[in-house]
Formats: structure tokens, sequence, C-alpha cells
């Protein structure tokens, strides 16, 4: 087995660069089982990671602050702080780090939870080595490209993705919201869904095809998340919540955004 340190050791003795200066990618593995941090380690050394172990959601955070990795391996059922709220945390201080969720739990209410929440992958235990490999360089390959977008621009030369309506500005290059010019938090999902309403503007859509367009489910059992999205764009970004300007409920079929509406439908 190749460990990842040591080849940062021999790309210093080769080249002079310092370890610091050779740092590879990292993954951070949150897990309290110690055989399975074992395999997880074990996985994505070989794959020539740096990988940072933390056995509970409280150090998982603080391991993250510490140094950003590249992407995060969670487990949901952690103690100290739940994975669920770990994902949120992690999503919110950095939301361009992929999230691979790993559980035992493969419910579909669980899954779509966490997607929800802004993960960027499910992986259900026991898993395929090669296939959980596989989806966090995928992740990461993701997250890289756009932050070499990012990272290419200056802060004026950024061609940011903006969309105002009423008292809101949504920049979906930058993730951010402002509403009166105040900062909203939002969260990843929210923005795909923001997204997908403000490229086909006063057409109506049902939950399902929402279902399938912003999140890519083909079929679900309930279409209730969409409802529970709506509710909270509503709280967050009308100034009305109860009688809603935009985000205008389509009785019997579904919903319809109206950025410049001024109409009494809710």
């Amino acid at each position: 087995m190749v460990h990842a340190h040591l080849v940062r050791d021999q790309i210093h003795r080769n080249t002079g660069i310092t370890s610091q200066e050779a740092l590879l990618e990292t993954v951070l593995v949150v897990e309290d089982s110690r055989p399975m941090q074992r395999i997880l380690k074990r996985l994505f050394e070989e794959d020539l990671l740096e990988v940072r172990i933390a056995g509970d959601g409280i150090s998982a955070l603080e391991i993250f602050q510490e140094q950003t990795p590249s992407a995060v391996i969670l487990d949901l059922k952690i103690p100290r702080l739940s994975g669920k709220d770990v994902c949120r945390a992690l999503k919110a201080h950095r939301p361009l780090v992929p999230v691979v969720v790993v559980s035992v739990d493969f419910t579909v209410e669980r899954k779509v939870l966490m997607l929800e929440l802004g993960a960027d992958d499910y992986v259900t235990k026991p898993f395929d080595p090669k296939e959980l490999l596989a989806r966090v360089r995928r992740a990461m390959r993701r997250a890289s490209a756009s932050s070499r977008v990012m990272a290419g621009l200056g802060p004026n030369e950024i061609d940011h993705d903006v969309f105002a309506f009423g008292d809101v500005r949504i920049d979906f290059t930058s993730m951010r919201a402002t509403c009166g010019g105040k900062p909203i938090p939002i969260t990843t999902q929210e923005l795909k869904l923001l997204r997908f309403f403000a490229r086909s503007p006063e057409r109506v859509f049902t939950r399902t095809e929402l279902l399938h367009s912003v999140w890519g489910y083909e079929s679900y059992p309930s279409t209730r998340t969409v409802d529970n999205h709506i509710l909270h764009l509503r709280q967050k970004l009308e100034p009305d919540p109860t009688h809603p300007r935009f985000f205008l409920t389509m009785h019997g079929t579904g919903y319809r955004f109206v950025p410049s509406s001024n109409s009494d439908e809710s």
C-alpha cells in the first residue's frame, strides 16, 4: 500500500518542494467505527489521497475549519452531533466542498433529506470500495472545476450569474441571496429550484415535473418535498409569506413563479 505522506516525502526529495507545498488532495472521513475508519483510510490512501479522520460530529467541524478538505465522507450515525447537522453546517460554511454520505440507512426518505441538505451523493453500506472511490472522485472533479473557474478570475472579472425580482437578488455564482440588501441564508437545493424557476418564469410546473427536473427523481412516492421547499422560499423571500406574490400555488396542478406579479393568488 502506498501512503499519501510517503508520496509527499518523495516529491520533496526529488524536487525540493516542501511537504506543505506538495500537499495532496485531502478527504475528511467522519466515521466512529474504527474498523470502517481503517477500511476508508486504506481505500483513499491507495488512491494517493491524504486522509483525516473524525470520530464524531464536533471533531469533524473542528478539523474542517482547520483545513478545508477536498471532500467529506460522512456517516450519519455519529456521536456528539448528528450527520444531518454536520452536513448542514459544512454546506453553510463551504458549499462547494462535496459531501458524500455513507450510511446503513437505505430508505428513500433519508436519501432525499440528505440531498436536500446539500449532500452531493449517497452511498449505502455495505458498499463496493471501487464504486465509493469513483463517486468521491467524481464529486471532487466537479468541485475542482468550479473552483478553477473562480480562482482564474479576479473579483471584478467574474461573470456572475445574477437574477433579481422584487427586493430579492440571487447570485448563483457566489451562491448568495439578499432581500432588501440583507443576506438571506439559502440552501443549495433552494438555489437549484430558484434557478429552474428563473429560466421559465410564468410557466406552471407540476410537482412531479419539479422533482424530475430539480431533484432528478423520475418516480417518488410523495411530492411533499417540493411543497416544503416552496414554503421555505416564501418564508425567506416573499414580503408576506401568507400572501405570496412570486411563488404561486396553482391549485390542482403545481406552482408558478411570477417575478413581477402583484397577484393575490396563493
